[in-house]
């Protein structure tokens, strides 16, 4: 299938490793103009290398970062807002400063640079932006709180900004991804498992038996598996997909959404 995205420009934040890097490797594959971000020069040039993609050193959870990227790349096609962190953390346990971090990194780093682009789009009469959330935004883990509270934000911010595209060819819609394998996921499981000594497939197994039962695929999502749907969303073809959270969780979401 042609995605049709032949000379469209494509960012991507949060991009040098895991599902931001899968997602920048098929839109490149498909034929975009593809720009990753990262904080560490060495790690962005490797996966730019890797993707066949320009890499920009500028962390967009910052208003200095998004700022500097926002030069780098006056105008897109395609905004990806992928970055963002997790952790599993008791609520009491929970500062200020982590409801802060929290926020700024995976919901203001997409907020500023839609804020950045969208007139563009608008202006164009042709765009897509596509925010990375979780099933977490719908089904918040009583153990990481926090980063549900940052999920179901961007899913606002999505919704709203999808009103503002009314009668355009520019849509906003979110992704909302389950437990997925990442560079991070091994020590994530360790660190909420009855025996982090455990094999890792036991670890795996165990996690989804006991905090993601509900999941019909009992297993971890691959990122490639999340990279097509976003290829897809990112395309012409998906012109009538506007506003929407679409899930591809394995099923860990019982309601639709």
């Amino acid at each position: 299938m042609d995605l049709q995205l032949n000379g469209k420009t494509a960012l991507v934040t949060g991009s040098t490793a895991g599902i931001g890097l899968e997602i920048a490797r098929r839109l490149a594959t498909e034929g975009a103009d593809v720009v990753i971000c990262g904080r560490n020069q060495a790690k962005l040039d490797a996966a730019a290398n890797n993707v066949g993609a320009r890499g920009v050193l500028a962390d967009p959870a910052t208003a200095a970062g998004a700022a500097a990227l926002v030069a780098a790349v006056p105008e897109v096609d395609i905004l990806v807002n992928n970055l963002g962190i997790y952790e599993a953390k008791r609520f009491e346990d929970i500062t200020d400063d982590d409801w802060r971090r929290f926020f700024e990194v995976n919901v203001l780093s997409g907020a500023r640079l839609a804020r950045a682009y969208f007139p563009g789009m608008i202006a164009r009469n042709a765009g897509r932006v596509i925010f990375i959330a979780s099933e977490s935004a719908v089904m918040v883990p009583p153990d990481m709180i926090h980063y549900g509270m940052t999920k179901t934000a961007q899913l606002a911010i999505s919704r709203g900004l999808a009103a503002l595209t009314k009668g355009t060819n520019v849509t906003v819609n979110t992704v909302m991804p389950g437990t997925t394998r990442s560079e991070g996921i091994v020590d994530f499981l360790k660190s909420v498992a009855d025996d982090p000594d455990a094999p890792a497939t036991e670890i795996e197994r165990a996690f989804f038996a006991r905090d993601r039962a509900t999941s019909l695929i009992q297993r971890m999502i691959e990122p490639e598996e999340i990279a097509a749907l976003v290829a897809y969303v990112a395309s012409p073809l998906s012109s009538a997909t506007n506003g929407a959270a679409l899930r591809v969780d394995g099923g860990i979401t019982p309601t639709i959404v």
